[in-house]
């Protein structure tokens, strides 16, 4: 009964550790969003004059209870799959798991932890994006009444989907979300045990605290600079047929976006993500560091 008392005081944690960074990085994350789909900005500044200035505060915040929602389920079947992967991989090659993993032991497990949650987030994802990128004016705006937005909110934005592209509409733009996520968390992980070996040697250090602190954040900025490639293409194909397809999946996406706007289109937002990734991340293994030293003395 304690054990799982424990374990829903963990669960609660992690969802309020992860809902925290979702709300601190998601103005960013929204105009990221809007300038690697719409060609109508100038730039980051640009985009967020125009956004505050016809949607004011509320703009920057568009579809956030979608990944609030399921942040916690995310985050559990991440960290869950790659605790899981390391520990039966480290059995099956050493005959134990208390071993200290390779690197390539870290970079499978977190390859495999990736892959699996786009099953789970694709379709939050998706309603996601199709709201950070509806522009409905603010209701004392002079033009609100003048325009009507096609979602109403996370839930209408799924219906509608299911309704006009069918249930696969859902995953639209899931490949390239599994291409991003599956080489980004194999590098995010591998990159933290990394970090957090050099910056804390001993685990009884003094500079322990830190060292989580900036592995964690170093390790989502280098995670994102593998991932916004993947991420541009995965946002595009997802607001692709709102109006009309234009897309027809990854390659045309890439070889189209590329030959009307240049190699550099695929890096739009990397600064954003890079500056986002920082400090949500620092939270993120600061948090999972807590959780497992809480964790080792109960049976599993």
């Amino acid at each position: 009964m304690l054990y799982v008392i424990f374990i829903c005081m963990i669960y609660l944690l992690c969802f309020f550790a992860g809902a925290c960074g979702v709300m601190v990085g998601y103005p960013l994350d929204t105009v990221k969003v809007r300038i690697q789909t719409q060609r109508n900005y100038l730039g980051i500044w640009h985009c967020i004059h125009s956004t505050y200035k016809v949607e004011k505060v509320s703009g920057f915040f568009k579809g956030m209870s979608m990944p609030i929602s399921t942040v916690s389920v995310s985050s559990s079947i991440v960290f869950g799959v790659y605790r899981n992967c390391l520990h039966n991989l480290c059995k099956l090659k050493y005959g134990t798991s208390n071993v200290k993993p390779s690197k390539m032991d870290i970079f499978l497990s977190g390859y495999a932890a990736g892959g699996v949650q786009v099953l789970v987030s694709s379709p939050a994802d998706m309603a996601k994006v199709r709201l950070q990128t509806q522009v409905s004016p603010h209701p004392s705006s002079t033009c609100a009444l003048l325009t009507r937005p096609k979602y109403t909110g996370p839930i209408n934005c799924l219906l509608t989907i299911v309704r006009e592209e069918g249930f696969l509409g859902l995953y639209k733009g899931c490949f390239a979300l599994m291409f991003r996520d599956c080489h980004s968390f194999a590098t995010y992980f591998l990159s933290y045990a990394v970090l957090r070996e050099w910056l804390v040697p001993f685990e009884q250090s003094n500079t322990e605290f830190m060292g989580v602190l900036l592995a964690g954040g170093l390790a989502g900025v280098i995670a994102w600079s593998i991932a916004t490639p993947m991420d541009v293409i995965k946002a595009r194909l997802q607001v692709d047929g709102v109006t009309q397809q234009k897309y027809r999946g990854v390659i045309h996406c890439v070889t189209e976006s590329v030959r009307t706007e240049g190699a550099g289109v695929l890096f739009k937002g990397l600064s954003l993500n890079c500056l986002r990734a920082f400090p949500v991340n620092m939270v993120v293994f600061l948090t999972y560091e807590a959780i497992l030293k809480q964790i080792k003395p109960f049976p599993t």
